[in-house]
């Protein structure tokens, strides 16, 4: 294959040999799937229904849920269903539309992540101003920056990688669309060091997504460190803890994923790493919310509670939750 416009289908790392292990790991992606579904769709319903969430970090968590969601959808389905039928193949197309929702949902994480650290910074710092900083409007406007930025990222990134001519075969080495892969089967320089100067670009966008949040926090434990009583202490840190934590799975396995040196790097370690960033931050994010947030725990249960009671005192309707 010459080039980009004469190849029909991209090759994608097969994630066992073994017919039983291919059906094992279709079986393990799909309780993953539905436990990432059934977890990110009860904090929607939560946060829609129960109007003590409906705060500026409930409406955050609404749209981190939705990017949750997106990046499951995006890469587990195709692996299942190469699992299943024994394939490894993904259409020209289909790899591009991976790639861009890939990249889109992640960037829209990442922006959404770095938004919820500044409600958090006004919220303990600058109490007084919260309602003024964080208004409605304000809290509408960072969400729909925060998709946008996401949107941009993808098509720029998704673009220019599938406008360089390909001729070094189609083999991914990946179990989804990935920018790397697809680059190194580029035989354009020129176009290879484009695509090179807009990851250095986002590279820097995101440090100084990161530095903001390292600095955010210090301010946040400075303060709640002066807190003078022990209860107001340990609530201010449990409606910090979640964030920091989900902050840390996701940028942890990103990192270790394109930093690890190249000496550690082998066909099932990538395979290994790959699978921890693009999908088990999606899937423990609900659960790193829940155990830690009070109002969003009380607030599940009275959802649960409250479809188990219209279940049994009305089998055939349908369960709305509570008003």
């Amino acid at each position: 294959m010459s080039n980009s416009s004469s190849m029909a289908q991209f090759l994608l790392l097969a994630l066992a040999d073994r017919r039983e292990l291919q059906l094992l790991h279709f079986w393990l992606f799909l309780a993953i799937s539905l436990a990432a579904l059934l977890a990110n769709g009860l904090i929607l319903s939560a946060v829609a229904c129960d109007h003590h969430l409906h705060t500026p970090m409930g409406f955050f968590l609404l749209n981190l849920s939705l990017t949750d969601l997106g990046c499951i959808c995006t890469t587990v389905p195709k692996a299942m269903h190469n699992s299943l039928h024994n394939t490894t193949t993904i259409s020209y197309k289909g790899c591009a539309a991976q790639l861009f929702f890939f990249f889109f949902f992640l960037g829209a994480e990442f922006s959404l992540l770095t938004i919820m650290c500044y409600d958090r910074y006004v919220a303990i710092c600058k109490p007084l101003h919260y309602g003024t900083l964080l208004g409605s409007r304000a809290c509408a406007h960072m969400a729909a920056a925060a998709w946008a930025t996401g949107f941009l990222n993808a098509l720029l990134h998704t673009a220019n990688t599938f406008s360089l001519p390909l001729c070094q075969g189609n083999a991914l080495g990946q179990f989804f669309c990935e920018l790397p892969p697809i680059l190194k089967l580029s035989c354009s320089h020129s176009g290879y060091l484009r695509e090179i100067g807009f990851i250095v670009v986002s590279a820097f966008l995101a440090l100084g997504s990161f530095v903001f949040i390292v600095f955010s926090y210090v301010q946040i434990f400075r303060a709640v460190l002066r807190i003078p009583s022990q209860q107001g202490r340990h609530k201010a840190f449990s409606t910090c803890l979640p964030h920091l934590a989900v902050v840390s799975l996701f940028l942890s396995t990103i990192m270790f994923s394109h930093l690890k040196p190249p000496s550690i790097s082998s066909p099932s370690l990538d395979l290994i790493v790959s699978v921890l960033y693009s999908v088990v931050p999606p899937s423990l994010n609900p659960l790193i919310y829940s155990l830690r947030n009070q109002e969003l725990k009380d607030a599940l249960r009275k959802l649960i509670t409250g479809c188990f009671s219209e279940a049994i005192n009305s089998p055939s309707s349908t369960c709305y939750g509570p008003h």
